[in-house]
């Protein structure tokens, strides 16, 4: 297991960001009191200009504003991005906690390699990400402390805990363990939030490998034993038009699958 934290990994100091001030518009940050306020804070973040032309071309298929809005998340929360990959859900989560939160990333060795390590490009440019740290840690011993954090975002990779390809790296996941690891991790009443392809009704856990899909149902049949409840699904991300005997990648379908959107708490 390795931490990063974005000041000792670059030797800045807290930078001056284009972001008005250091992480958004005080007047709004400071102000939660309606809701029109709290949208205006998570849309800041996702304008914030020093984000990846790449990112906002993909921002209109992963609608963020309200997928951080549906789940909840506020300034001064502490909170995890599980397989963060590039850190595209990560970045945006830095600037809606604020100076007083947290946010962090973390990868396995294979999904650095994959992303060929374009979340430390991230990290080491000033302003765009002082309060995210980055731990790299296989998915079997991620190692959290215990009721450290208020949400954990686990986006498009639930599936990827029944990926298994050992020569690459990847070993078996032990899923109740990693769940475990993760419901320990949330403080009493914290956020899980788990987006991802789905696959049709009644596929197997080894569709996670072969399509890069997973039955909704298989989500919310193993998180509720592993302790958590859902409290609320959306279908702003749903797309009644996919082939979801397709694999994700495939390029028909990429980008544009049907996905769920389930957020859980810690009970």
């Amino acid at each position: 297991m390795t931490m990063f934290n974005m000041n000792k990994l670059t030797g800045a100091a807290l930078g001056a960001s284009l972001f008005m001030g250091v992480w958004g518009a005080p007047a709004i940050a400071n102000d939660m009191s309606s809701a029109e306020s709290y949208r205006a804070l998570i849309q800041a973040a996702v304008d914030n200009p020093l984000r990846d032309d790449k990112d906002r071309e993909r921002d209109t298929g992963r609608k963020p504003a309200k997928i951080i809005k549906f789940m909840g998340i506020k300034p001064g929360m502490t909170v995890m991005e599980m397989l963060a990959g590039s850190g595209y859900y990560a970045e945006i989560l830095s600037h809606v906690v604020g100076e007083t939160g947290k946010v962090i990333a973390l990868n396995n060795k294979s999904y650095m390699a994959f992303t060929k390590d374009a979340i430390v490009t991230r990290l080491e440019q000033p302003g765009r990400m002082e309060n995210v740290d980055l731990k790299i840690a296989e998915i079997n011993e991620m190692d959290l402390k215990k009721d450290n954090l208020d949400a954990v975002f686990l986006v498009l990779s639930y599936h990827d805990f029944y990926f298994v390809d050992e020569e690459s790296g990847w070993p078996k996941v032990d899923v109740k363990r990693t769940l475990g690891q993760i419901h320990g991790a949330l403080k009493q009443g914290g956020t899980l939030a788990v987006i991802d392809h789905a696959a049709a009704a009644g596929s197997p856990r080894e569709t996670g490998s072969t399509l890069h899909r997973i039955d909704p149902a298989i989500v919310r049949t193993e998180l509720e034993a592993a302790g958590f409840e859902l409290v609320a699904t959306s279908d702003v991300l749903a797309n009644p038009q996919d082939d979801l005997s397709k694999p994700m990648y495939d390029k028909s379908v990429r980008g544009k699958t049907h996905r769920f959107v389930y957020r859980f708490v810690k009970k």
